[in-house]
C-alpha cells in the first residue's frame, strides 16, 4: 500500500493512476444545537440526505459500484452504525454496500476517510463514501462523557491525574492551553473574529453554495410549540460583523477568570458530511474525472496529554509533513479543526 502513495512535493503534484481521490463533497448547513434549523433533526436523517445527495450528483455512477460506506460520529447511539446503516439504504444504495462506523474524537470523519483511502490503496475496494452525522441537539450531554466508569479509574488513590483527566471537559482544557502557552483572551478574540470574518464573506460571496445540500426538515418553534416543514439552507452560527472589541465583551464560560467564551470557542453544532473516493483510474473509467477536487496525501495521528488534547494537531502536523516529506512552507492553506481560539 505504500507504494502507492506519492511522497515528496513534486510526486504529490503529479496526478497518477493509483491516486485516491475526492470528488464532489458535500455537507448539510451547519447549525446551531439546540437553537438553529436542525435542531429537531435526527443525525442519521441528516446522513440520508448527504448520501442521496452524492447519488444524485453522480448519476452515471452505479450505485451499485459503491463497495464500502464510513462515516464518523461521537455522540449517536451504538456510534451510529445500525441508523447510519438504515440512513445508507433509505437514501438509495444498495445492501451490498456495506456500512461502518468510527469515533475518533475532533477526527472521526478524517478517521472515517483515512479508513476509506487505506482500503482504495490497498486494492480492497474501488468505490467508497466517507463523512459523517451529528446531532448535538439531541446526543450532547451524557453521551459526551461517560457517566459510569469502571472505579478504579475515577479513583484518586488507584488512578493517577493522568488518568482521571481524559474526562476532564474540553472547556477547561482549552483553559489549560491558554496558560500553558500563553495564548491571551485578546488573541483569541482577535483570531475569533478573524475566523467569522472570512466565513461571512464566503457566506455572502456564494463559496459554500456547491457543497451545501439544503435539508428539508420539520422544526418546532421553541415559543408556540406549533410544528411545522422548513427548508434549510445555510449556516446559522456565522457571527456576521463580529469585532474583537465585541467579542471581548463576552463572559467566561468554563472557569472563573478564564479565557473562553461563546465568542472565540466553536458552536455546539448539527450537520452531516460525505465525500465520494476512489482511484483516479477508476473516476476516469466511470468518466468522473471531472468531479475530482483533490487527493489523499496520507494521514498521521499523535496522542497528547489529556488535560492540553487542544494541540493535537501542534503534535500531529509535523509527523504527518515528514511523512510526505514536505515542509511546511510547501502548504498553500491550512485548516485545522480548532474547537477553541486558544488552539
Amino acid at each position: 500500500m505504500a507504494g502507492y502513495l506519492h511522497r515528496t512535493l513534486p510526486a504529490l503534484l503529479t496526478k497518477s493512476p493509483h491516486d485516491i481521490v475526492l470528488l464532489s463533497p458535500l455537507r448539510t448547513p451547519l447549525t446551531r444545537a439546540k437553537k438553529g434549523g436542525l435542531k429537531d433533526s435526527y443525525p442519521e436523517q441528516l446522513l440520508s440526505t448527504i448520501l442521496r445527495g452524492l447519488l444524485t450528483a453522480h448519476p452515471s455512477l452505479p450505485p451499485s459500484r459503491i463497495n464500502d460506506v464510513a462515516i464518523g460520529t461521537v455522540l449517536s447511539e451504538l456510534s451510529g452504525a445500525k441508523a447510519g446503516r438504515m440512513a445508507g439504504l433509505h437514501a438509495g444504495l444498495p445492501a451490498t454496500s456495506s456500512f461502518s462506523s468510527v469515533n475518533r474524537q475532533c477526527a472521526s470523519s478524517l478517521s472515517a476517510v483515512t479508513g476509506v483511502a487505506h482500503a482504495l490503496a490497498a486494492g480492497s475496494i474501488d468505490v467508497g463514501i466517507a463523512g459523517g452525522m451529528e446531532s448535538m441537539s439531541r446526543n450532547y450531554g451524557s453521551r459526551a462523557i461517560p457517566t459510569v466508569l469502571w472505579p478504579e479509574l475515577v479513583d484518586e488513590d488507584k488512578a493517577g491525574k493522568e488518568v482521571r483527566d481524559c474526562v476532564m471537559a474540553m472547556g477547561i482544557t482549552s483553559e489549560n492551553v491558554a496558560e500553558r502557552y500563553g495564548v491571551g483572551r485578546g488573541e483569541q478574540d482577535a483570531f475569533a473574529a478573524e475566523s467569522h470574518r472570512k466565513a461571512a464573506r464566503a457566506r455572502r460571496e456564494g463559496l459554500f453554495d456547491a457543497e451545501i445540500v439544503p435539508v428539508t426538515t420539520r422544526w418546532v418553534d421553541p415559543e408556540s410549540g406549533v410544528e411545522r416543514e422548513i427548508v434549510v439552507t445555510q449556516d446559522d452560527g456565522i457571527r456576521e460583523g463580529a469585532t474583537a472589541a465585541g467579542l471581548g465583551r463576552l463572559k467566561p464560560v468554563f472557569k472563573e477568570g478564564g479565557t473562553g467564551t461563546a465568542g472565540n470557542s466553536s458552536q455546539v453544532t448539527d450537520g452531516a458530511s460525505g465525500v465520494l473516493m476512489m482511484r483516479r483510474s477508476t473516476a476516469a473509467e466511470l468518466g468522473l474525472a471531472r468531479s475530482i477536487v483533490g487527493k489523499w496525501a496520507g494521514t498521521q495521528v499523535a496522542g497528547c496529554q489529556p488535560d492540553e488534547m487542544g494541540i493535537g494537531p501542534a503534535v500531529a502536523v509535523p509527523r504527518l509533513l515528514e511523512f510526505c516529506r514536505i515542509a511546511k512552507e510547501d502548504v498553500g492553506i491550512w485548516e485545522l479543526n480548532e474547537a477553541f481560539a486558544s488552539q
